[in-house]
């Protein structure tokens, strides 16, 4: 069955005579036709798909969480690195990371791109916007505060991780389709917000620091939040499918993007506190 997950579509599906591009062999799927979540079996003798990686093993859990144990730690150093230089050195690393970051998490993105280079790479550079953007808030909005906001969001993370497991919320069709919406939506209301913010001052308040930015603030913590779940869920359909190890570089590189995006989002709702 194909995946819920629509970052995962371009690989196809893995049963009911689909092919998987190029990221393992395809396995066997034993149980019911079309059934989801039958249990999958792996034949390392057969006949491998034409469109199948040359690979020896499928990929593992334990290969997710060790890859994105590293690139997760490449960003915290890289950001450590930046906020250790005098003055405003790490603002004037920050604006170019800014726009590599951007370029190279589309290239990512879009090409779905899954080798360590890539994801080690945009690790980096994400750790160098970090880490000036947090030095910077440290020193405006005084010492704590970026502290708080690391222990929020791998508390998010973490409670997020156990909804998952317990299978509190599932990663259907429907809730897909819901997070795509609630994901377009936020992103209009901020590019409207900055339209608005050169016509009248503040905008649309949407991040001005009053009450319909803290609002907005947590709507946007929430939708992070749960686009969390969509990651989650394309381990494990990756891990079903038989896909190859290096694919899990690509989901480090999904939770990396959910993560940063989390955390800055919490930092913005602490400094408002502050304010």
């Amino acid at each position: 069955m194909p995946s819920s997950n629509p970052a995962f579509s371009r690989f196809g599906g893995a049963g009911n005579g689909q092919q998987n591009f190029g990221w393992g062999a395809q396995p066997q799927q034993s149980g019911a036709p079309g059934q989801y979540g039958a249990p999958t079996q792996y034949d390392p003798y057969a006949a491998p798909s034409p469109y199948a990686a040359t690979t020896t093993r499928y990929m593992t859990m334990d290969d997710v969480v060790t890859k994105t144990g590293v690139t997760f730690l490449v960003t915290v150093l890289a950001a450590a690195a930046v906020w250790s230089l005098p003055g405003t050195t790490g603002w004037a690393l920050a604006i170019p990371a800014i726009l590599v970051g951007l370029v190279l998490g589309l290239v990512i993105s879009f090409k779905q791109i899954a080798n360590p280079a890539a994801t080690l790479a945009y690790a980096a550079v994400e750790g160098v916007f970090l880490g000036a953007v947090s030095e910077a808030f440290n020193d405006y909005f005084g010492k704590g505060i970026v502290m708080q906001a690391v222990i929020g969001t791998f508390g998010v993370f973490a409670g997020m991780l156990v909804v998952y497991k317990t299978g509190a919320i599932r990663v259907t069709p429907k809730f897909t389709r819901w997070m795509i919406g609630a994901l377009v939506g936020v992103l209009v209301l901020m590019i409207a917000n900055i339209i608005a913010s050169f016509i009248t001052p503040g905008g649309l308040g949407l991040r001005d620091g009053g009450g319909l930015a803290i609002v907005f603030s947590l709507v946007v913590i929430g939708v992070a939040a749960f686009s969390l779940l969509l990651d989650f869920d394309m381990a494990d359909e990756a891990i079903r499918r038989g896909v190859a190890p290096k694919f899990a570089w690509y989901i480090a590189f999904g939770l990396l993007v959910t993560v940063v995006w989390l955390y800055l989002e919490i930092l913005r709702l602490l400094s408002y506190f502050r304010e």
